[in-house]
C-alpha cells in the first residue's frame, strides 16, 4: 500500500499522528522506528530554526513556551521551502491568533520586526546613490523625483513600542520601553540590518515611495497622515542607511 504525500507530511509534522502504513526502508522492512527518529530530528531542527529566527520572542516567552509554540506552529504551517531562512513568515499572525497570548498584544508586531530584520539580512545587495546626488536637484526637481529603494528596506508599523522592546531585549543597558506607538525603518547600510524609529508620517511617506510616488506626492500623503511630518529627518534616515539606490527625475 502506497503512502500519499499529504499523509506522509501530516505524520511527519505531528508526532501525535501514527506512522503511515506501508513505509519500508531500503531493506524492504517496516520503517516505523526510522521514521520516528527522522520525524523527531525534523521537529528539533525546525524548533531551533524558530528560536534563531525570533530570538526576542523566545526571550520574552521563555524556552519551554517557545518550544511548545514552535511545535503547534509547525503542525499548522509546515515548511513550504527547503530554505529555513524564510521559515516563520506566518508566525506574527499565529501569535496574534493564540488566545492564551492575547494579553501580550505586542508579540505579533515584535515578531514582524524580527521577520523584517531577517528579510533585510537576506535581501539582495544594491549600491546606494552618492551622498550628494540629491543636492544637485532644484527644489522643484526634487519634488518630481522618484526614488528607488534597496531590497533590504523594510517598514514595520505598530501601536506598540516595538523598537524599544527589541532594543531592551538585545542591547545591554537599554532603557525600559515606554508605552507609545512606534513605526520602524529597517535598512542595511553594511552587513547587518539596522532598525530605527521613524518620525510621525515617515512610514506613510516611505510606503508611498515604494508604490511609485514622487517625493512630492509622497509628501502630500505623509502630511495628510501627520501634519508634523519631517521630510528632512526621514530622508536623512534613508540616506544614512544606504537605502536609496536610484533617482528618476523629470527635470
Amino acid at each position: 500500500m502506497s503512502v500519499s504525500q499529504t499523509e506522509f507530511t501530516r505524520a511527519m509534522m505531528d508526532a501525535g499522528q501514527p506512522v503511515p502504513d506501508g513505509l519500508i526502508d531500503h531493506q524492504e522492512q517496516p520503517a516505523g522506528r526510522r521514521f520516528s527518529v527522522y520525524r523527531n530530528n525534523v521537529a528539533v531542527s525546525l524548533t531551533e530554526a524558530m528560536h534563531s529566527a525570533f530570538p526576542v520572542i523566545a526571550k520574552l516567552l521563555g524556552k519551554q513556551n517557545m518550544d511548545g509554540l514552535a511545535g503547534i506552529y509547525l503542525r499548522q504551517h509546515p515548511p513550504s521551502s527547503p530554505l529555513m531562512m524564510f521559515y516563520g513568515e506566518h508566525f506574527p499572525a499565529f501569535l496574534e491568533g493564540m488566545e492564551q497570548l492575547r494579553h501580550l498584544g505586542y508579540l505579533g508586531d515584535v515578531a514582524r520586526l524580527e521577520l523584517g530584520l531577517r528579510r533585510a539580512y537576506h535581501a539582495a545587495d544594491a549600491a546606494p546613490i552618492a551622498p550628494d546626488a540629491l543636492g544637485t536637484l532644484t527644489p522643484d526637481q526634487l519634488m518630481d523625483t522618484r526614488l528607488s529603494l534597496a531590497p533590504a528596506v523594510q517598514v514595520v508599523c505598530s501601536p506598540w513600542p516595538i523598537h524599544a522592546i527589541w532594543r531592551y531585549n538585545t542591547k545591554d543597558g537599554a532603557p525600559k520601553p515606554e508605552a507609545r506607538a512606534e513605526d520602524v525603518l529597517v535598512t542595511r547600510p553594511e552587513f547587518d540590518p539596522t532598525p530605527q524609529v521613524l518620525p510621525p508620517g515617515g512610514a506613510t511617506w516611505i510606503r508611498a515611495l515604494m508604490k511609485g510616488a514622487t517625493i512630492g506626492e509622497a509628501l502630500e500623503q505623509a502630511a495628510a497622515a501627520d501634519e508634523t511630518f519631517d521630510l528632512g529627518a526621514t530622508l536623512a534616515l534613508l540616506l544614512q542607511g544606504g537605502a536609496i539606490t536610484g533617482l528618476d527625475s523629470k527635470g
